[in-house]
This record gives structure tokens, sequence and C-alpha cells, in this order.
């Protein structure tokens, strides 16, 4: 009898945490216009998990990103966090340079006279942001 109440709870535990895994699984991008859109939406709202799912995964680009987030958190007000979530993601021109790199500049509502320029490649078929030489 024990051993059946210890199955079904660990039976029920598994399926818990699988549906809160799918809470957080992420799409891949279709295009690189996509990843862009994605990676600057997650970004802006403060959306680690997500933005780092889209962004090309090489040691200068996790310590670029490991920056930007302690950043994020360490420099910003609250209301910044807030200003940057609410904001409306401005494209300003997104250019191909090949059939697998993308340059997409952009700014935001919030800090609209910045404009930041994010290359965007395709790697093993799927598109990635690449902080490497973010302008």
């Amino acid at each position: 009898m024990k051993k059946t109440i210890l199955a079904q709870v660990f039976m029920a535990s598994a399926i818990f945490m699988a549906a809160c895994s799918n809470e957080t699984s992420f799409t891949p991008a279709e295009d690189a216009q996509d990843a862009g859109r994605e990676f600057i939406r997650a970004s802006l709202d403060g959306n680690m998990r997500k933005a780092e799912f889209y962004l090309l995964k090489d040691s200068s680009n996790n310590m670029l990103f490991e920056k930007w987030k302690k950043d994020y958190y360490n420099k910003l007000s609250t209301e910044e966090r807030v200003s940057f979530k609410n904001a409306n993601i401005l494209p300003i021109k997104i250019e191909n340079e090949n059939d697998s790199t993308v340059q997409y500049s952009f700014s935001n509502s919030y800090k609209s006279k910045d404009t930041t320029v994010i290359k965007i490649v395709k790697v093993n078929g799927i598109w990635q942001v690449d902080l490497k030489e973010l302008h």
C-alpha cells in the first residue's frame, strides 16, 4: 500500500515538473527578424531566460550576456526596468549581409534616441543573436 502511494506521489510530481518545464520552453526563430525581435522583446521585458534562448552560445557571448544581466539588475532602477518593459521596439533597418548574417538596427520607445545594432547569425540552421559585434 505504501509503495502504491509513493509511486502515485512520484508520478504526480513528475507530471507537475514536466508541465512546469513546458512553460519555459521557447520556439526557435523562423528567420533573422524573428530572432532579433524575440531577443529584443525579452531583453526589454527583463526575461533573461528567453533572451538567452535566442543568444548564440559561445564563451564571448556568454560573458557579454552575464555582464548585461548584472547591469540590468544592478544599475537600472525599478522605474527604468518598468519603462523598458512598456517600451515598443522601433526597428530602423534590417539588412542582410548574406544568407546567414543579418544586421538588425533598432531603438525603443523609451530611449528612442539610442540606436542599437545587433548581429543575427544562422548557425546549424538556427537563427541566433551574436552580441560580439554589438553597436
